[in-house]
Protein backbone atom coordinates (compact mmCIF):
# COMPACT_ATOMS: atom_id res chain seq x y z
CA UNK A 1 0.00 0.00 0.00
CA UNK A 2 1.47 3.06 -1.12
CA UNK A 3 1.70 6.51 1.48
CA UNK A 4 -0.79 8.22 0.01
CA UNK A 5 -3.13 5.55 0.64
CA UNK A 6 -2.62 5.74 4.48
CA UNK A 7 -2.47 9.62 5.17
CA UNK A 8 -2.75 11.92 1.55
CA UNK A 9 -0.75 13.93 0.46
CA UNK A 10 -1.52 17.52 -0.71
CA UNK A 11 2.52 19.07 -2.42
CA UNK A 12 1.83 23.66 -2.45
CA UNK A 13 4.51 25.48 -4.54
CA UNK A 14 4.93 27.86 -1.53
CA UNK A 15 6.49 30.98 -1.04
CA UNK A 16 5.44 34.85 0.33
CA UNK A 17 3.61 36.00 -2.37
CA UNK A 18 0.04 36.50 -1.94
CA UNK A 19 -1.08 33.99 -4.20
CA UNK A 20 0.99 31.31 -2.44
CA UNK A 21 -0.82 31.99 0.42
CA UNK A 22 -3.75 31.56 -1.16
CA UNK A 23 -2.73 28.68 -2.63
CA UNK A 24 -2.04 26.86 1.04
CA UNK A 25 -5.26 27.70 2.19
CA UNK A 26 -6.77 26.61 -0.59
CA UNK A 27 -5.36 23.04 0.06
CA UNK A 28 -5.99 22.76 3.54
CA UNK A 29 -9.26 23.19 3.04
CA UNK A 30 -9.96 20.88 -0.13
CA UNK A 31 -7.37 18.31 1.52
CA UNK A 32 -9.60 18.63 5.13
CA UNK A 33 -12.13 16.31 4.45
CA UNK A 34 -9.40 13.21 3.79
CA UNK A 35 -7.06 14.59 6.27
CA UNK A 36 -4.47 15.24 4.14
CA UNK A 37 -1.00 16.21 4.67
CA UNK A 38 0.18 19.34 3.20
CA UNK A 39 3.67 19.99 1.87
CA UNK A 40 4.56 23.05 1.61
CA UNK A 41 7.44 23.13 -1.20
CA UNK A 42 9.90 26.58 -1.59
CA UNK A 43 12.08 26.69 -4.59
CA UNK A 44 15.14 28.65 -3.24
CA UNK A 45 17.70 30.55 -5.26
CA UNK A 46 20.00 33.36 -4.06
CA UNK A 47 19.35 36.68 -5.62
CA UNK A 48 22.64 37.02 -6.04
CA UNK A 49 22.90 34.42 -8.34
CA UNK A 50 19.10 34.36 -9.83
CA UNK A 51 17.78 37.35 -9.34
CA UNK A 52 15.34 37.26 -11.96
CA UNK A 53 13.65 33.99 -10.69
CA UNK A 54 13.61 34.92 -7.14
CA UNK A 55 11.57 38.44 -8.30
CA UNK A 56 8.94 35.67 -9.61
CA UNK A 57 8.99 33.16 -7.09
CA UNK A 58 10.26 34.62 -3.28
CA UNK A 59 9.97 37.71 -1.29
CA UNK A 60 11.67 41.09 -2.86
CA UNK A 61 13.93 41.33 -0.54
CA UNK A 62 16.79 39.08 0.52
CA UNK A 63 16.40 36.60 3.22
CA UNK A 64 18.78 33.54 3.79
CA UNK A 65 17.33 29.87 3.05
CA UNK A 66 16.98 29.63 6.87
CA UNK A 67 14.77 32.46 6.95
CA UNK A 68 12.39 31.57 4.62
CA UNK A 69 12.46 27.93 6.00
CA UNK A 70 10.93 30.33 9.15
CA UNK A 71 9.04 32.29 7.70
CA UNK A 72 7.05 29.64 5.48
CA UNK A 73 6.52 27.12 9.00
CA UNK A 74 4.79 30.09 10.26
CA UNK A 75 2.66 30.32 7.62
CA UNK A 76 2.11 26.80 7.47
CA UNK A 77 1.31 26.97 11.39
CA UNK A 78 -1.63 29.08 10.74
CA UNK A 79 -3.71 26.98 8.31
CA UNK A 80 -5.16 24.41 10.81
CA UNK A 81 -4.44 21.57 9.07
CA UNK A 82 -0.22 19.02 9.36
CA UNK A 83 1.75 20.40 7.38
CA UNK A 84 5.26 20.36 5.99
CA UNK A 85 8.21 23.16 5.23
CA UNK A 86 10.45 21.53 2.66
CA UNK A 87 13.19 23.91 0.99
CA UNK A 88 14.93 22.79 -1.87
CA UNK A 89 17.83 24.54 -3.99
CA UNK A 90 17.04 22.28 -7.27
CA UNK A 91 15.55 23.32 -10.24
CA UNK A 92 11.63 23.06 -10.66
CA UNK A 93 11.41 19.95 -12.52
CA UNK A 94 13.81 17.52 -10.12
CA UNK A 95 12.30 19.46 -6.98
CA UNK A 96 9.13 18.25 -7.74
CA UNK A 97 9.42 14.81 -8.66
CA UNK A 98 11.65 14.57 -5.44
CA UNK A 99 8.21 15.54 -3.84
CA UNK A 100 6.71 14.05 -5.70
CA UNK A 101 8.78 10.50 -4.94
CA UNK A 102 8.84 10.94 -1.08
CA UNK A 103 5.43 12.13 -0.95
CA UNK A 104 3.01 10.39 -3.30
CA UNK A 105 0.83 13.66 -3.35
CA UNK A 106 -2.76 13.02 -5.07
CA UNK A 107 -2.55 17.12 -5.92
CA UNK A 108 0.30 19.49 -6.87
CA UNK A 109 -1.00 23.10 -6.07
CA UNK A 110 -0.13 26.48 -6.97
CA UNK A 111 -1.04 30.15 -6.93
CA UNK A 112 -1.60 32.33 -10.30
CA UNK A 113 -0.70 35.77 -10.04
CA UNK A 114 -3.15 38.53 -10.95
CA UNK A 115 -0.46 40.48 -12.69
CA UNK A 116 -1.02 39.62 -16.61
CA UNK A 117 2.59 39.14 -17.69
CA UNK A 118 3.56 37.38 -13.92
CA UNK A 119 0.36 34.98 -14.57
CA UNK A 120 1.90 34.14 -18.12
CA UNK A 121 5.95 33.72 -16.38
CA UNK A 122 4.66 31.24 -13.75
CA UNK A 123 2.61 29.18 -16.12
CA UNK A 124 5.47 28.58 -18.55
CA UNK A 125 8.07 28.67 -15.92
CA UNK A 126 6.27 26.37 -13.16
CA UNK A 127 2.61 25.23 -14.29
CA UNK A 128 4.06 23.43 -17.35
CA UNK A 129 7.01 21.95 -16.42
CA UNK A 130 5.80 20.35 -13.06
CA UNK A 131 3.02 19.25 -15.80
CA UNK A 132 5.32 17.52 -17.77
CA UNK A 133 7.92 16.42 -15.10
CA UNK A 134 5.16 15.03 -13.20
CA UNK A 135 2.15 14.25 -15.07
CA UNK A 136 -0.12 15.11 -11.58
CA UNK A 137 -3.56 16.73 -11.65
CA UNK A 138 -2.19 20.28 -10.59
CA UNK A 139 -4.67 22.71 -9.19
CA UNK A 140 -4.17 26.54 -10.46
CA UNK A 141 -5.49 29.74 -8.16
CA UNK A 142 -6.21 32.54 -9.14
CA UNK A 143 -4.52 34.89 -6.64
CA UNK A 144 -8.15 37.01 -6.85
CA UNK A 145 -10.42 33.65 -6.07
CA UNK A 146 -12.88 33.80 -3.00
CA UNK A 147 -12.23 32.66 -0.28
CA UNK A 148 -11.30 29.44 0.19
CA UNK A 149 -14.47 26.23 0.90
CA UNK A 150 -15.13 23.42 -0.10
CA UNK A 151 -16.76 23.66 -3.76
CA UNK A 152 -20.38 23.35 -4.27
CA UNK A 153 -20.77 23.34 -8.05
CA UNK A 154 -17.87 22.13 -10.31
CA UNK A 155 -17.83 22.85 -13.79
CA UNK A 156 -15.76 20.22 -16.19
CA UNK A 157 -15.20 21.56 -19.52
CA UNK A 158 -15.18 18.80 -22.22
CA UNK A 159 -15.15 18.42 -25.91
CA UNK A 160 -17.09 15.59 -27.88
CA UNK A 161 -14.00 13.24 -28.13
CA UNK A 162 -13.56 10.51 -26.25
CA UNK A 163 -10.51 10.90 -23.43
CA UNK A 164 -9.28 8.79 -20.72
CA UNK A 165 -7.50 10.13 -17.68
CA UNK A 166 -4.36 9.02 -16.60
CA UNK A 167 -3.74 6.80 -13.67
CA UNK A 168 -2.70 9.69 -11.30
CA UNK A 169 -5.89 11.50 -12.43
CA UNK A 170 -7.77 8.29 -11.70
CA UNK A 171 -6.64 7.98 -8.52
CA UNK A 172 -7.76 12.02 -7.62
CA UNK A 173 -11.64 10.21 -7.75
CA UNK A 174 -11.78 10.03 -4.35
CA UNK A 175 -10.80 13.56 -2.77
CA UNK A 176 -13.34 14.86 -5.42
CA UNK A 177 -15.66 12.72 -4.02
CA UNK A 178 -15.25 13.84 -0.03
CA UNK A 179 -15.66 17.19 -1.46
CA UNK A 180 -19.80 16.34 -2.07
CA UNK A 181 -20.13 18.72 -4.79
CA UNK A 182 -22.66 18.70 -7.53
CA UNK A 183 -21.33 19.02 -11.46
CA UNK A 184 -21.91 20.37 -14.53
CA UNK A 185 -20.18 19.15 -17.84
CA UNK A 186 -20.06 22.49 -20.02
CA UNK A 187 -19.53 21.89 -24.07
CA UNK A 188 -18.97 24.05 -26.16
CA UNK A 189 -19.88 23.56 -29.64
CA UNK A 190 -17.03 24.72 -31.90
CA UNK A 191 -16.92 24.75 -35.75
CA UNK A 192 -16.18 21.54 -37.23
CA UNK A 193 -18.25 19.37 -34.91
CA UNK A 194 -20.53 17.44 -37.32
CA UNK A 195 -21.67 14.46 -35.05
CA UNK A 196 -25.20 14.70 -34.22
CA UNK A 197 -25.34 15.63 -30.45
CA UNK A 198 -21.92 16.66 -29.75
CA UNK A 199 -23.31 17.55 -26.22
CA UNK A 200 -24.40 14.52 -25.20
CA UNK A 201 -21.14 12.75 -26.87
CA UNK A 202 -19.14 14.81 -24.54
CA UNK A 203 -21.17 13.98 -21.50
CA UNK A 204 -20.62 10.25 -22.38
CA UNK A 205 -17.22 10.59 -22.56
CA UNK A 206 -16.79 12.22 -19.36
CA UNK A 207 -19.11 9.45 -17.81
CA UNK A 208 -16.59 6.81 -19.55
CA UNK A 209 -13.83 8.68 -18.59
CA UNK A 210 -14.73 7.05 -14.46
CA UNK A 211 -13.70 10.23 -12.92
CA UNK A 212 -17.24 10.46 -11.44
CA UNK A 213 -19.04 7.78 -9.74
CA UNK A 214 -21.61 6.57 -12.14
CA UNK A 215 -23.94 7.12 -9.73
CA UNK A 216 -23.14 10.70 -10.00
CA UNK A 217 -25.69 13.08 -11.37
CA UNK A 218 -24.22 14.93 -14.08
CA UNK A 219 -26.08 18.08 -15.17
CA UNK A 220 -25.17 19.44 -19.37
CA UNK A 221 -24.16 23.14 -20.03
CA UNK A 222 -23.85 24.14 -23.67
CA UNK A 223 -22.96 27.08 -25.40
CA UNK A 224 -22.55 27.81 -29.49
CA UNK A 225 -21.56 30.84 -31.42
CA UNK A 226 -18.51 31.81 -28.98
CA UNK A 227 -15.06 30.91 -28.82
CA UNK A 228 -14.43 27.91 -26.37
CA UNK A 229 -12.88 30.33 -23.79
CA UNK A 230 -15.41 32.80 -23.90
CA UNK A 231 -17.91 29.97 -23.87
CA UNK A 232 -16.16 27.94 -20.60
CA UNK A 233 -15.67 31.44 -18.78
CA UNK A 234 -19.58 32.23 -19.45
CA UNK A 235 -20.42 28.87 -18.09
CA UNK A 236 -18.81 28.83 -14.63
CA UNK A 237 -20.48 32.53 -14.16
CA UNK A 238 -23.90 30.76 -15.19
CA UNK A 239 -23.59 27.77 -13.48
CA UNK A 240 -22.25 29.23 -10.36
CA UNK A 241 -19.01 27.01 -9.96
CA UNK A 242 -16.11 27.47 -7.36
CA UNK A 243 -13.95 25.01 -9.96
CA UNK A 244 -13.54 24.03 -13.07
CA UNK A 245 -11.77 20.83 -14.50
CA UNK A 246 -9.96 21.36 -17.68
CA UNK A 247 -8.72 18.46 -19.22
CA UNK A 248 -4.68 18.30 -20.25
CA UNK A 249 -4.01 16.32 -23.02
CA UNK A 250 -0.46 16.05 -23.99
CA UNK A 251 -0.63 17.10 -27.63
CA UNK A 252 -2.59 20.02 -27.04
CA UNK A 253 -1.45 21.08 -23.87
CA UNK A 254 1.73 19.32 -22.81
CA UNK A 255 3.34 19.69 -26.64
CA UNK A 256 2.30 23.27 -27.98
CA UNK A 257 2.97 26.59 -26.45
CA UNK A 258 1.20 27.74 -23.51
CA UNK A 259 -0.06 30.98 -25.03
CA UNK A 260 -1.53 29.34 -27.87
CA UNK A 261 -4.47 27.06 -26.41
CA UNK A 262 -7.01 27.73 -24.74
CA UNK A 263 -6.56 26.26 -21.54
CA UNK A 264 -4.21 29.47 -21.30
CA UNK A 265 -6.81 32.01 -21.83
CA UNK A 266 -8.85 30.32 -19.58
CA UNK A 267 -6.48 30.66 -16.89
CA UNK A 268 -5.79 34.55 -17.66
CA UNK A 269 -9.53 34.95 -17.02
CA UNK A 270 -10.54 32.47 -14.77
CA UNK A 271 -11.64 34.01 -11.00
CA UNK A 272 -12.13 30.13 -9.51
CA UNK A 273 -9.45 27.47 -9.46
CA UNK A 274 -8.42 25.65 -12.39
CA UNK A 275 -7.89 22.02 -11.90
CA UNK A 276 -5.78 20.56 -14.79
CA UNK A 277 -6.30 16.18 -14.78
CA UNK A 278 -3.80 14.99 -17.27
CA UNK A 279 -4.69 12.65 -19.71
CA UNK A 280 -3.15 9.40 -21.03
CA UNK A 281 -0.10 9.79 -23.51
CA UNK A 282 -0.80 9.33 -26.84
CA UNK A 283 1.40 5.87 -26.93
CA UNK A 284 -1.71 5.10 -24.23
CA UNK A 285 -4.82 3.47 -25.72
CA UNK A 286 -7.47 5.32 -25.59
CA UNK A 287 -6.18 8.38 -26.01
CA UNK A 288 -7.80 10.83 -28.55
CA UNK A 289 -6.93 14.72 -29.30
CA UNK A 290 -8.59 17.85 -27.75
CA UNK A 291 -9.61 21.67 -28.73
CA UNK A 292 -7.61 22.73 -25.83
Amino acid sequence: MSPAAINPCIVVLANLSAAAEQAARYAAVLGAPQQARLELLHLYHDPLLDPELVTVTAAHTFRTQAEMAALLREQARQLGVPAEVKVSVQPLATAVQEAVCQGHPQLLVMGLSAERTLLDHLMHNQALPMLRATHRPLLLVPEGAPPPRLPRRIALAVDAEQFRLNEAAEALETLLASWQAAYTAVHVLVPGEREAYPGQRALNHLRLSGLLPATQPLELYEEAHVRPAAGVLQAIIDTQADMLVLIARPRSFLGRLFHESVTAEVLRHSMVPVLLLPARSPAQPAWMPSMT
